[in-house]
């Protein structure tokens, strides 16, 4: 190779190093690094990151990487390193925009709120949070305008996290959704509804055992991935060889860490199942958001809220939390898609958790768009909880405060959580044309299958595929919401003894 290649080799070998070592202070940050010893952290935190920063819009490093998307130069890389270089020229001519102090104060911000929301979340105070969100919402729009200055900064930050991805297509998409989703809940709610069958303490240790079933049972590996406790469920990867996944655990809420296992354990698999030719590149981790939620909710919802998933393994989950003992089968698998107006997202079914992230698109819109002030954000939530859920949280941490996102300026990053369950209907009746029916795979205790069919038809291929050519070579067809529907309405149907519409 190129003595170009090689200088660019040195100094994005010195970026991969500064970004595993700040993964790792967040995650211990997070997980581990008890309150006194915060702030320091932060700090930590803040220079490793202003450091990267500084590295990778340099001149030099950037210098470099136009070189290497000149033909000559291009032609020798191979296909993780040509993507690298394409996306970094992309990326950086935004970045560079961004000026130094100004991303160090961000990130110094982010610690701030990140501390600020989990004292409030604790409080139910939306007041302690309420100064930090402003700040951050402020940082948001001006970092928006440093990257693309003529561009809506709402579009801008889904444009960060679903590449390709406007909101003319989101909102068609979810109107498309609610149009056959309204009805279908409305007769739901209306059926007979099943009396809670799990009642009682199970113990967090005994809970964590049941986590590690399920995460070895879908197909995480313990060999390339770690478990931890936070404050709030989450997933990151240094590598390939090195995921790691965090969970919250209630003594009274057996099922919310269950869930929670599958559903990070989906983010897991898809990071340990990257091609390995593609680590310490920029294609080595999927960075679309709707892409990677698809396989966290395809694991927690469409193989997890499946009756068979359990046949094989509910006898061991039994054993493991006795409180399940006198609970059968088809008690369990009702409880687990009991449908009903709730409060929490994450918590939530998966046919009303449509609706919780509706609503936090449309306040997302309604801050970058018609600017309403922090202080009235509570009255819009509660406002929109009783319009699309009939409900109204009695406190913020129910309420407006139960997300982390904002606090760590994740706008526009809800979406795609539900752009991902879209994408998993089509998945569904893809693998099903493939493979045959799902509930006999799971019956029979072959879902591993069904891992190694998304490792081959999706997580092999990291980040080198858009969100719409993911969609376009997988189910040959454009996006639509129709294959989810027909997946909610055949299910439910069935489970609530619906009169075929």
């Amino acid at each position: 190779m190129s003595q170009t290649f090689d200088r660019f080799q040195t100094l994005y070998e010195r970026l991969n190093q500064l970004s595993r070592i700040g993964i790792l202070v967040s995650w211990d940050m997070y997980t581990a690094t008890p309150k006194k010893g915060f702030d320091d952290m932060a700090k930590a935190m803040t220079f490793l990151s202003t450091e990267a920063f500084a590295l990778a819009t340099s001149d030099e490093f950037y210098d470099l990487v136009l070189a290497l998307n000149e033909p000559e130069e291009y032609r020798q890389l191979n296909e993780a390193m040509q993507y690298s270089v394409r996306y970094l020229k992309r990326d950086l001519e935004k970045r560079r925009r961004i000026p130094k102090d100004f991303y160090e104060d961000f990130v110094n911000t982010q610690n701030d709120a990140m501390r600020a929301w989990e004292d409030a979340k604790r409080a139910s105070d939306f007041s302690i949070f309420a100064p930090h969100l402003e700040k951050i919402i402020d940082m948001i729009a001006k970092n928006c305008a440093y990257i693309d200055p003529n561009k809506d900064p709402y579009e801008v930050l889904l444009d960060q996290f679903e590449e390709g991805m406007d909101s003319a297509t989101i909102d068609r998409i979810f109107e498309e959704l609610k149009e056959g989703l309204l009805p279908l809940l409305d007769q739901i709610l209306k059926a007979q509804q099943p009396e809670s069958a799990i009642h009682g303490s199970y113990d967090p240790d005994a809970q964590k055992k049941v986590q590690k079933l399920l995460l070895e049972y879908i197909g995480f590996s313990f060999d390339a991935g770690t478990t931890a406790q936070s404050e709030h469920p989450f997933t990151t990867g240094l590598s390939c060889n090195d995921v790691r996944i965090t969970n919250h655990f209630y003594e009274d809420a057996p099922l919310s860490a269950m869930f929670s296992a599958i559903h990070e354990g989906g983010h897991g698999i898809f990071e340990q199942n990257v091609n390995p030719a593609f680590h310490n590149t920029e294609a080595a981790s999927c960075r679309y958001m709707g892409v990677h939620e698809s396989q966290s909710r395809f694991f927690e919802n469409i193989l997890g809220r499946n009756r068979n998933f359990w046949i094989p393994i509910y006898p061991k989950i039994q054993e493991l939390l006795p409180g399940l003992k006198t609970v059968s089968l088809d008690q369990f698998y009702r409880e687990i898609n009991h449908v009903q107006n709730s409060l929490i997202r994450t918590e939530a079914d998966e046919v009303t958790y449509c609706l919780h992230i509706i609503l936090r698109y449309e306040i997302e819109q309604a801050i970058f768009r018609d600017h309403v002030p922090v202080e009235e954000l509570p009255k819009l939530w509660n406002q929109k909880m009783k319009e699309y859920l009939k409900i109204t949280p009695p406190d913020d941490a129910s309420g407006i405060l139960q997300d982390v996102h904002w606090s760590n300026g994740q706008f526009g990053y809800f979406p795609s959580y539900l752009l991902g369950s879209i994408y998993d209907g089509m998945f569904l009746e893809e693998l099903e044309k493939e493979l045959g029916p799902v509930d006999q795979i799971l019956a029979d205790g072959k879902i591993q299958t069904i891992t190694k069919w998304l490792n081959d038809k999706i997580h092999q291929y990291g980040s080198t595929r858009l969100p719409k050519d993911v969609i376009r070579q997988v189910c040959d067809r454009e996006l639509s919401a129709k294959p989810l529907l027909d997946y909610y309405r055949k299910k439910y149907t069935e489970l609530y003894q619906l009169k075929e519409s």
